[in-house]
């Protein structure tokens, strides 16, 4: 969540079911975040590792590309929300240097509206993509074939996180103008 210039939200002070929901969602973020850093790592190491295996043992690992991709699928979707916390995400702000601070206010309340419905859907057709992969027991079209359920909640779950990020942030800035 970015404040008016762009700097995080912690600092403001929050009241209430809001506070309570901004602080836990920026634990869980933190958690993600540890956890992501270690796939990145892993992902590194397992393509690394190919390369080796390959080139001085002519060895096939069919396997590697499809773990280092489910690693760097879960890695990207899992840390939008805290990339967005920090307001990190791309941002124009060309119009906010012209628009007096109300219509830059309404403005950023609808992107951030805008942003959440959009969001929301994605993360909604993505656990419909995780259930159907799940229930007709998909998978990657590979000799390994891991199951595409696991890509697929990993996608949902985190725009999922992002959704809930987006609809915090858009609380805050409609909290802040009625204060």
């Amino acid at each position: 969540m970015t404040g008016p210039a762009g700097a995080p939200l912690e600092g403001l002070a929050l009241s209430g079911r809001l506070a309570s929901l901004s602080r836990g969602l920026a634990a869980l973020n933190r958690a993600i975040l540890m956890v992501s850093m270690g796939a990145l790592v892993l992902a590194a190491l397992i393509l690394s590792t190919g390369v080796v295996l390959r080139y001085f043992f002519q060895t096939a690992t069919d396997w590697q590309d499809e773990a280092a991709v489910f690693l760097l699928v879960g890695a990207t979707f899992l840390c939008g929300a805290h990339v967005q916390s920090l307001g990190g995400h791309v941002a124009i702000d060309a119009l906010g240097g012209v628009l007096s601070a109300r219509v830059n206010h309404l403005r950023q309340v609808l992107v951030d509206a805008v942003s959440a419905a959009f969001c929301a859907f994605f993360a909604w057709k993505s656990w419909t993509l995780c259930h159907e992969a799940w229930a007709e027991k998909q998978t990657t079209s590979s000799t390994w074939a891991p199951p595409l359920w696991i890509p697929y909640s990993l996608m949902a779950l985190g725009m999922t996180l992002l959704t809930l990020q987006l609809v915090v942030l858009l609380l805050v800035r409609l909290t802040r103008e009625r204060t």
